[in-house]
């Protein structure tokens, strides 16, 4: 795939233009989005984002179309699962849902940049080391592992990082608006919406960790890596608005991740042998009889997982809510009105 420096800058310049319009239009000025402008605005760059993966195969060819699409659809649902995380976050520090917007635009641009870094040093390692398809291949199986089994209970308003802040920073109970720090009787205090953009930074290098070595088991074009995490990353703030109940049906999305970051570090772990160059390994010779996992088996992998996750926890969450209905219904024996059988 050839893009050329100006291809990349232009790139990059549009999307930092839909940041700035995002901020001034809608985020400058607190307010809660209504369920209609959510939703607007969601259908709005999931189109854009589907048109620019037409774009893409229309141009280079649907090889690396469909390679962007499955990246897209990964790093998409990556994104709905860390919605999760944010809001229990906006919860434990209780942020005023008029100021939720600020806090998700600042958390965004900073995951996108810190995607960015990781797709530059991804991009390199991959380049100048077959060997770390290996690497990649086995974080993302001890990841899905984590993902299907691991604790999602700790506390982000207590962990390391705001105990030590907490020790060494004066810090208000109190919001201020939508301001950072704020002066008290000539004392400067750090507000909770600080401490909120904090843990959300930290969150967002948590969730870099997870996105870049799954979406470069799909494709190595840094390109469609860095415009599939963008893509996937523009609309998430009217996502939360617009799905935030949702979020508490979807039971089986971690499961379903799971399955997916299984599914792509092994893709990675047969692609790095089939390209090894490590000396303890078939005598550093490539592994010819290891299948190589198509683009299009990984794009309908991915979509009927997602599909399967969504319906078994719509399915299991209603007739959760049937069953207590059920037994709210129901009168006790004990409780039996007198003159009844």
């Amino acid at each position: 795939m050839q893009v050329t420096p100006l291809i990349w800058i232009i790139t990059i310049a549009v999307t930092i233009a839909f940041f700035v319009y995002e901020f001034f239009a809608h985020v400058r000025k607190p307010h809660e989005p209504t369920i209609g402008e959510s939703a607007r605005w969601s259908a709005f760059y999931i189109g854009l984002a589907l048109l620019f993966g037409v774009g893409i195969g229309m141009v280079s060819g649907w090889t690396y179309g469909g390679e962007y699409f499955a990246g897209y659809l990964t790093e998409k649902v990556l994104s709905v699962d860390n919605l999760f995380v944010f809001l229990l976050l906006m919860s434990a520090f209780a942020v005023p849902k008029a100021y939720q917007q600020k806090v998700l635009m600042i958390g965004i641009i900073i995951a996108l940049i810190l995607r960015g870094a990781f797709i530059a040093v991804g991009a390199g390692l991959i380049e100048n080391y077959s060997w770390v398809f290996y690497l990649f291949g086995a974080l993302l199986l001890f990841l899905a592992w984590r993902q299907a089994f691991g604790s999602h209970d700790s506390d982000p308003t207590n962990n390391r990082v705001m105990r030590f802040i907490r020790r060494h920073l004066p810090v208000t109970d109190e919001y201020n608006r939508d301001r950072l720090t704020v002066k008290k009787d000539g004392r400067r205090f750090v507000t909770p919406m600080l401490l909120t953009i904090i843990a959300i930074s930290l969150i967002d290098v948590v969730f870099a960790v997870d996105s870049i070595p799954a979406i470069y088991g799909l494709t190595s074009e840094a390109y469609i890596v860095f415009t599939a995490n963008a893509f996937a990353l523009m609309g998430l703030r009217q996502l939360y608005f617009l799905i935030g109940g949702l979020l508490e049906r979807l039971v089986y999305l971690s499961q379903g991740l799971a399955v997916i970051l299984g599914f792509i570090g092994i893709k990675l772990v047969f692609h790095a042998l089939h390209v090894n160059e490590l000396p303890f390994i078939n005598g550093g010779r490539h592994v010819e009889w290891i299948p190589e996992i198509p683009t299009w088996f990984s794009l309908l992998f991915i979509g009927a997982t997602i599909a399967v996750a969504a319906t078994a926890s719509l399915l299991k969450t209603r007739g959760d809510r049937r069953k207590a209905s059920g037994a709210g219904d129901a009168v006790p024996v004990g409780n039996a009105r007198p003159g009844t059988d």
